[in-house]
């Protein structure tokens, strides 16, 4: 069963609004959905796939020679899926540029591998994982489809009805801006709902 600590990654401890990790891509690349598609496919291949086969790697090992074989593997994971990522979407690498190949040094792989993930039980790690990858997708996919229906008037490329357009949020200052706003937004809710928890809780101890 599913745990509030393994779903941390998606409500409690988003790697990005939160840990504030990964934001370059989302940053500087999210502007459409497209974009945000090639990199929520991208990430998710590379990490997921990455992060599992590390696991294997022995635990007795020297810490600088486990983080060289993980980037030695996340590296190679990274070959096919960039040949994959070329035939699904067409012309995203070329405008993505360096932050494509850096998805394979990513924090989940080359940090969180050691300091949390390979502290779990494998079942438990793969689900803490999965939530990890998916808490990236969410603002990915949010942060593409809103800079891009506000900065461009289109959502994929179709155009869309929109009075208002705010061109400054296709610049990557845009981004950045956006991005602060998610944050802010994210930290608010998530104390809104670690008190009502923490109310919850009080009422239960005093009702016992």
């Amino acid at each position: 069963m599913v745990n509030k600590k393994q779903l941390g990654g998606v409500l409690g401890d988003n790697i990005v609004l939160s840990g504030l990790m990964v934001i370059s891509p989302v940053i500087i690349c999210g502007d459409t959905l497209k974009n945000a598609e090639a990199l929520v496919y991208a990430f998710t291949a590379i990490t997921f796939i990455s992060v599992v086969l590390a696991s294997f790697v022995p635990k007795k090992l020297p810490y600088t020679v486990k983080v060289i074989l993980y980037a030695i593997i996340s590296a190679l994971v990274f070959i096919p899926v960039k040949l994959v990522t070329r035939e699904f979407f067409p012309g995203v690498i070329e405008r993505i540029g360096i932050y494509f190949p850096l998805l394979a040094v990513n924090s989940l792989i080359v940090f969180q591998t050691e300091a949390k993930f390979f502290c779990m039980k494998r079942l438990d790690m793969i689900i803490s994982l999965v939530f990890c990858i998916l808490g990236f997708d969410a603002v990915m996919l949010i942060t593409g489809v809103v800079r891009e229906l506000f900065a461009y008037g289109t959502i994929n490329s179709r155009i869309v009805d929109v009075n208002t357009l705010v061109s400054g949020l296709s610049q990557p200052f845009g981004g950045f801006i956006f991005l602060g706003l998610m944050c802010g937004a994210y930290r608010f809710i998530r104390g809104l709902v670690s008190k009502n928890n923490e109310v919850r809780s009080n009422a239960d101890v005093s009702d016992r």
